[in-house]
């Protein structure tokens, strides 16, 4: 009989008094003044509901105006989302009691699919985008490189960027400065892709082997950094008329093409003209 009367009274209490009894923590700011009015959200046995906060909360001035219609300024709130949600369920995201300190937040972690799809493909809706120097050329959706739990890791693809930005690679990426690239002039796209830095086309020994007597400057043989030619004349004897009668002499015509029979300098070309040598 004890214990059924204690219980009894535990209940009362319970209606009575529930700020006291069963509040999991005080209100946040905005709710303190309903501290003591719990039924003002809650509903008996039912917990809050959707129906309850509209009632003050109208669903067009979530955001932007007070439960007082006057307008908040619009740097003190992000922009308004409230009105793009997919259903109107408010505890999906808020539970306006603080709880304990260390153990509960007030504010649920949203989610992106509570969004309608309208909304989740326009995030710049809601996002500022930052200014560094990649998000400012950017002429796509965050979407595009971010995933809709956090910012980072992202998926950065080159193709979001502008087709004028794309050639300008140094607008992003500070050029290396090893003895090679302080030479090159041009747009980084000759050796490298878009997708990674490495592996780059870049090889030299493919078109001439570069030995220890070819160890010179690039406009050495690329004249004014046009990498689509070179010349093998003006180094000791290579003299274009000499060269000539050296060929000739031996038969061969064609010889504007040095690379052709002489890829790797530390290898002789095979005899016989014009053929392509220890290339082949």
């Amino acid at each position: 009989m004890v214990v059924a009367i204690n219980l009894l009274v535990l209940l009362v209490l319970a209606f009575l008094y529930p700020h006291l009894m069963i509040s999991p923590g005080p209100l946040v700011k905005g709710h303190e003044a309903l501290a003591t009015d719990c039924f003002a959200c809650h509903a008996a046995w039912r917990g809050a509901s959707t129906a309850r906060c509209t009632e003050c909360h109208t669903l067009a001035d979530i955001g932007l105006k007070t439960t007082q219609g006057v307008p908040i300024p619009a740097r003190s709130v992000k922009v308004s989302f409230h009105q793009q949600l997919v259903e109107q369920d408010c505890m999906a995201c808020h539970s306006d009691h603080q709880g304990p300190r260390l153990t509960k937040r007030s504010r649920k972690p949203f989610s992106h699919a509570l969004l309608q799809p309208t909304a989740q493909a326009r995030c710049s809706s809601c996002h500022v985008a930052p200014q560094d120097s990649v998000h400012r050329l950017s002429t796509q959706e965050c979407s595009q490189c971010h995933g809709d739990r956090a910012w980072l890791p992202a998926s950065f693809d080159h193709r979001v960027l502008a087709a004028a930005e794309l050639a300008r690679c140094d607008s992003c990426h500070r050029a290396p400065t090893d003895r090679l690239h302080r030479q090159i002039q041009g747009s980084c796209q000759s050796c490298h892709q878009p997708s990674a830095w490495k592996p780059a086309t870049f090889d030299h020994d493919k078109s001439f082997v570069l030995d220890a007597d070819h160890q010179a400057r690039c406009d050495t043989c690329h004249r004014n950094h046009d990498y689509s030619r070179y010349t093998c004349y003006g180094c000791h004897e290579h003299s274009e008329a000499r060269v000539r009668a050296e060929h000739l002499e031996e038969g061969i015509r064609q010889f504007t093409d040095c690379v052709e029979c002489h890829r790797d300098p530390r290898v002789e070309p095979r005899e016989g003209g014009e053929g392509r040598g220890d290339r082949d």
